[in-house]
């Protein structure tokens, strides 16, 4: 089973890619790829770049990259409640190459902040989104309070309830 995974944001320090790095290593069995989103850098779109230089080769791709999974494992980082930019950009990219971006895949959905609601919003727009372009979310996971939950220097989360709830998601992912 290969597990594509990544944090929806594109920073060096990215807390959702530490999340979804630590979440895919809990799936049994799997071949796992960690995508770091400024691997997948594009101009800005607009359809007026798009008519000037097509389908960019970067969202060709990273769609590819989502076509070789079994199983994709994404955390979103959360900016006004809403996508970062660096996601969004290479989403819209991607759809208008192929609106199913996500492709049908089973999806491990996940958020987290350095506040207390741990990206729910950001997770509320996306489950009510994504789906519309072939993400298969089968389960949701939101960590709030990234600093006091995560243990940072042994990539984990060190909260021992959330922790145990993720593990639980997984395995029932899994089943």
């Amino acid at each position: 089973m290969k597990l594509i995974a990544f944090g929806g944001s594109n920073s060096s320090k990215s807390i959702n890619k530490m999340l979804a790095t630590y979440a895919s290593s809990l799936f049994e069995n799997a071949e796992v790829e960690i995508l770091d989103l400024n691997d997948f850098e594009m101009p800005l779109f607009s359809v007026d770049r798009e008519k000037e230089i097509g389908q960019h080769e970067t969202a060709k791709k990273f769609l590819a990259k989502l076509a070789s999974a079994d199983i994709l494992v994404i955390s979103l980082a959360e900016n006004n409640g809403i996508y970062s930019t660096a996601f969004k950009n290479i989403y819209d990219w991607c759809s208008r190459i192929d609106n199913e971006v996500f492709q049908q895949k089973p999806m491990l959905l996940m958020a987290t902040s350095p506040g207390g609601r741990g990206g729910k919003g950001v997770l509320d727009f996306a489950s009510s989104n994504l789906p519309r372009h072939g993400a298969n979310i089968k389960a949701l996971f939101s960590l709030p309070s990234f600093y006091t939950n995560f243990d940072v220097e042994n990539k984990r989360i060190s909260n021992a309830e959330l922790d145990s709830e993720l593990k639980e998601i997984i395995t029932n992912f899994e089943a």
